[in-house]
């Protein structure tokens, strides 16, 4: 079992491991986690709920600049989330997806049409082939839950309010109700069960 990590030490993650983090980020985009195989050093209580808020021991991280540099440093391997720096990883509980995108715009029509999201935590992503829309179906409700990739193995939920305004733009190819996104068509819900007008 994976131990817990005391106050201490996240106080060394973000002074020291996440500095270096910070130098890696200036000028050169994200960092590059996914080269990085650092020690596992335990589990931080860092969780992140399903609405996109980061938690540390029960209260929200209020720091935007703080949850967009943890933002950063996050990494998927297998089912499990973890920070990384070039030193240590520690693990994170995610109780959906790490990120929720907030917005979303559509550029063109039909097959050339592109999807461009926009995350709580600033990231912009265009729905494609690399970066592929997901919809599951709540077993007992059948209620959606459609997601985006934004980078290695991590996916935003897209909010109501986004999805919505995706829909508007959804149609019909080869008995699927799906949208279009950079040459890529993205199966949502079949024809037959869409509502009759």
């Amino acid at each position: 079992m994976a131990k817990a990590m005391s106050k201490d030490t996240i106080t060394t993650l973000s002074a020291d491991s996440l500095a270096e983090s910070v130098r890696a980020l200036q000028g050169k985009g994200l960092p590059p986690v996914h080269k990085w195989d650092p020690p596992f050093r335990g589990d931080l209580d860092i969780r992140i709920a399903r609405d996109g808020t980061w938690y540390h021991e029960g209260g929200p991280i209020r720091r935007e600049g703080l949850v967009r540099l943890f933002a950063s440093i996050l990494k998927k391997e297998g089912d499990r989330y973890f920070l990384v720096t070039p030193v240590e990883k520690v693990g994170i509980t995610v109780e959906d997806a790490p990120f929720v995108a907030v917005d979303v715009e559509a550029e063109g029509d039909g097959a050339a049409q592109e999807l461009i999201f926009e995350t709580n935590v600033g990231d912009r992503v265009v729905a494609g082939p690399e970066t592929p829309i997901r919809v599951e179906r709540d077993s007992e409700t059948g209620e959606p839950a459609p997601y985006v990739m934004v980078r290695a193995g991590l996916e935003a939920l897209i909010d109501r309010k986004s999805f919505y305004r995706l829909v508007e733009r959804g149609c019909v190819e080869d008995d699927w109700f799906g949208l279009w996104s950079g040459g890529a068509f993205f199966p949502v819900i079949p024809a037959d069960e869409l509502p009759e007008d």
